[in-house]
């Protein structure tokens, strides 16, 4: 059954990617007209080369100097607070999960509730283990391509080897809450060879794909902690993953701000109409269970349909929430113009851009 409901969720998906078809057509025409197949480049809002590579060195500074944790140093995973017996019923699913608002979830016993929770937690632990792996794949493409003396080495490298860390406590964490959990689904991981040659062939376009897995994730993560959290050994990995996060995501946002307006105006209509759909497909594969995880889970159709289908209010606010300071970044970086906003509109991202960098939720809606 998970099939049946996982499948209408992908026809949602690319039925929405291929109506943008004539738009996205339509679009690279005029570009072709508009550009004469020249580059063009905004110059008046792109940083200077001194004032990005400043950036790039404050970054590196705080990553080699500043405050840094490492997956078994930092994290006292045997603590007793940190204990994730599965037999307790202190788990609990957040309110931002569209799960916790079903009366399915809410009427289960207070053993089913907290099995539910804690295999969901997992699951989207999972999924950010995989989506740092990818990160990991692309990013050494990405530094293949570097010539001697760029200063975006050394910070990047740097960020690949907190991702290493980031990488061992989510999977620490679903190997003690829940091995079962299988998080990404396997057509999707399939992929990821070749989506990590994009770090190489396609930077920008790259970066896109990591901002459409960063920052579902990171939202996610700080409007839980927000909240009050939800699992104590859970909140500690939230907690440095979060602070690490925003000198990650502050440099993908920095390398585009500098980057993508220096290129074509074709490749950036192309890549303004392929960014919504990227962070609807990050957000899809993070936020909605896989087949395998809603069996474990024994999520009826009707209540995924409900929680988690392409129509449910919850999920479309979540949704478009979650790709607010992308938004924000992509009208910056004319990725986002009236050409392209009719595709963030089919793809369920458009809305209003986030003021400042990861303002809640509240203050966006």
């Amino acid at each position: 059954m998970g099939h049946v409901t996982d499948n209408a969720v992908i026809r949602s998906v690319v039925g929405a990617a291929q109506a943008a078809t004539g738009v996205i057509g339509g679009a690279l025409k005029l570009a072709e007209l508009g550009a004469g197949g020249k580059t063009t480049a905004r110059t008046s809002d792109t940083p200077s080369r001194n004032a990005y590579e400043e950036t790039l060195r404050t970054l590196s500074e705080a990553s080699a100097h500043g405050t840094r944790f490492e997956a078994f140093k930092d994290i006292a995973w045997d603590s007793p607070e940190f204990d994730v017996d599965g037999t307790t019923t202190e788990w609990k699913l957040p309110d931002i999960d569209p799960l916790a608002h079903t009366d399915w979830y809410r009427n289960l016993p207070a053993e089913r509730r907290a099995e539910v929770a804690r295999l969901r937690l997992a699951a989207i632990t999972k999924c950010g283990s995989q989506f740092e792996q990818l990160l990991l794949l692309g990013g050494t493409q990405f530094l293949m391509g570097l010539k001697n003396g760029n200063p975006e080495f050394r910070y990047f490298m740097h960020e690949l080897t907190e991702e290493t860390h980031h990488i061992q406590m989510f999977q620490e964490f679903t190997n003690r809450a829940c091995p079962e959990a299988t998080g990404l689904r396997p057509w999707l991981k399939n992929v990821f060879p070749l989506v990590g040659m994009l770090g190489t062939l396609w930077p920008s376009f790259f970066f896109q794909i990591i901002l459409a897995g960063e920052e579902p994730i990171d939202h996610v993560q700080k409007s839980i902690l927000r909240s009050g959290g939800t699992n104590p050994l859970l909140d500690r990995i939230m907690q440095i993953h979060v602070a690490e996060e925003a000198r990650h995501i502050g440099f993908a946002h920095a390398w585009l701000e500098r980057h993508a307006p220096s290129r074509s105006a074709l490749t950036r209509i192309a890549t303004g109409l392929a960014t919504p759909f990227l962070m609807t497909i990050g957000f899809w594969a993070i936020m909605v269970p896989s087949p395998k995880d809603v069996e474990a889970m024994g999520i009826p159709p009707e209540v995924f349909g409900e929680a988690y289908g392409w129509n449910s209010p919850l999920l479309s606010r979540l949704r478009a929430d979650c790709a607010a300071d992308v938004r924000a970044l992509a009208i910056e970086t004319s990725l986002l113009t009236p050409l392209t906003r009719p595709a963030w509109k089919l793809a369920g991202v458009d809305g209003r851009p986030s003021r400042y960098r990861s303002e809640p939720t509240r203050c966006v809606a």
